[in-house]
């Protein structure tokens, strides 16, 4: 189809291509943005996780240690065994936590629509040929009849 079948100019349709060239770019861009935004989201929920359980071993532990273990120890148990008890229910909740943490973190992934989007822009954009010029006669180009192209190199 050339210019004079729809009444636009040549003018008018590079401008109309490269607007909507803008527009997909735009959209690309938003779409990368929303993907990584849930991905640092993801981060940020496992990080806290895994930080949580790294505070709740050393700053809770040693107090609330001493606390149950002398109240298991109340309840007629050694002390010994008391303070075995308590300690390992704080290594279960950390390792437990550790597993919450590495399960959020393992769903962090690329941004597999965006790649796929810019593959498929950037295949149909190597695809575009541009029409050829003449060097010296821009009315032959405008006209549709067909001229060498010039090569450039760089």
């Amino acid at each position: 189809m050339s210019a004079a079948d729809d009444g636009r100019s040549l003018g008018q349709l590079v401008a109309s291509a490269t607007t909507e060239l803008s527009a997909l770019v735009h959209d690309e861009i938003a779409l990368a943005k929303v993907e990584i935004r849930q991905d640092v989201k993801r981060g940020v929920i496992g990080s806290g996780a895994g930080i949580v359980a790294i505070v709740l071993i050393l700053f809770s532990l040693p107090v609330l240690s001493f606390a149950a273990a002398y109240g298991i120890h109340n309840l007629g148990l050694g002390l010994a065994w008391s303070f075995l008890i308590v300690g390992g229910a704080f290594i279960l909740l950390a390792l437990l936590l550790a597993l919450v943490a590495k399960i959020i973190l393992k769903r962090i992934e690329p941004p597999k629509r965006t790649i796929a989007s810019a593959k498929q822009s950037a295949s149909v954009l190597s695809h575009a040929k541009p029409h050829p010029r003449a060097s010296g006669d821009t009315r032959g180009a405008a006209e549709g009849t067909a001229t060498e192209p010039t090569v450039v190199t760089r």
